[in-house]
């Protein structure tokens, strides 16, 4: 995994959070960057790839892919990374797609955009 892949989700999240987020968000949603902790610098760049490979493998045809398809597909890899740095995530770490607010469900679906926009 790539720091600048890492880094370009976080810039993507972050951009999604202001997009989508009603009201102000906490400081914790909108942490530049060099201030993220390794583990959450870790899981972005992991989930980057994931999103990476899911686009180069459907040879261009994950365009066809509902927001929702696209979005529910992000939530589910930060999900895996969610279990593997912490033991016992906290439930709203690790909550099931229809468990998400609007706002996180736009955000990951202009993430995996995001990506798929890089790869083209």
């Amino acid at each position: 995994m790539t720091e600048e892949n890492g880094r370009r989700f976080r810039e993507a999240w972050i951009a999604g959070v202001r997009k989508h987020f009603p009201g102000e968000p906490k400081p914790s949603y909108v942490t530049p960057w060099g201030e993220t902790p390794d583990w959450e610098r870790d899981a972005a760049a992991t989930v980057w790839a994931q999103v990476a490979q899911f686009v180069e493998v459907s040879e261009g045809h994950a365009k066809r892919l509902s927001r929702e398809q696209k979005g529910r597909f992000v939530a589910t890899c930060w999900t895996a990374q969610m279990y593997r740095h912490f033991g016992d995530p906290k439930p709203a770490y690790v909550a099931d797609w229809p468990d998400l607010p609007d706002w996180q469900k736009e955000t990951d679906s202009d993430i995996f955009e995001t990506v798929e926009d890089a790869l083209a």
